[in-house]
């Protein structure tokens, strides 16, 4: 499990004009955080800190550490305000995860063995990702960094489906909750490429006679 901590400070001033200020002249991006019993808390954090933490896939479905003017809590990032160009994070979103609260996450999927695939390998097949991602729910000490698809014996034109998915322990799929079982892969021939392989020419072409003596 990947361990996240991250420094901020309370943030008093509001407005477009405040948070231009702190990402321009301190580096800081302006962020809230809610959720739980307290109420929400406008902070500010290092930008050079956030975008490292970004680089990683499972910061996205952990739950993080913010230290708030030396008070620690848990947190998960909700949602981003990104520069459409520019690498630069113009605001975070971050939901109290203490004990008790129940989380809703997209948790992104690990798809093993695809090169050795069977429907690839054996069968002439090609990979396609419905989904890369799960939305869970679940309490915060059973938040998993991502799912694992195994793909080694799924064959050619096979379906893999949500249902057919093992969830963690304590997790629950919410569309599978919602009668909604969603593909998430499937192997099928490659556009264009013939179902069955074209039969060798014979030898001899049929009706022809054998040369004579």
């Amino acid at each position: 499990m990947s361990n996240f901590h991250l420094s901020a400070q309370s943030r008093e001033e509001a407005g477009k004009g405040s948070s231009r200020r702190l990402r321009r002249l301190e580096g800081l991006v302006p962020a809230i955080v809610y959720g739980g019993k307290n109420a929400p808390k406008s902070i500010k954090l290092a930008h050079k800190d956030l975008k490292r933490a970004l680089e990683e896939q499972s910061f996205y479905s952990t739950v993080i550490t913010l230290d708030i003017d030396g008070k620690e809590e848990p947190v998960i990032l909700k949602a981003l305000q990104r520069h459409p160009a520019k690498p630069l994070v113009f605001h975070a979103d971050f939901q109290r995860a203490s004990a008790g609260t129940v989380l809703k996450v997209n948790v992104p999927i690990h798809f093993l063995n695809e090169s050795s695939c069977k429907g690839v390998k054996l069968q002439g097949g090609v990979i396609h990702h419905d989904s890369v991602e799960i939305e869970v729910s679940c309490s915060p000490k059973d938040l998993p960094e991502f799912i694992e698809v195994d793909l080694a014996e799924v064959e050619l034109d096979q379906v893999i489906h949500m249902s057919d998915i093992e969830p963690p322990k304590g997790v629950t799929f919410i569309a599978l909750s919602h009668d909604s079982d969603l593909p998430i892969v499937s192997i099928h021939k490659a556009k264009g490429a013939s179902a069955d392989p074209e039969p060798e020419a014979d030898a001899a072409t049929e009706g022809e006679s054998e040369e004579e003596e």
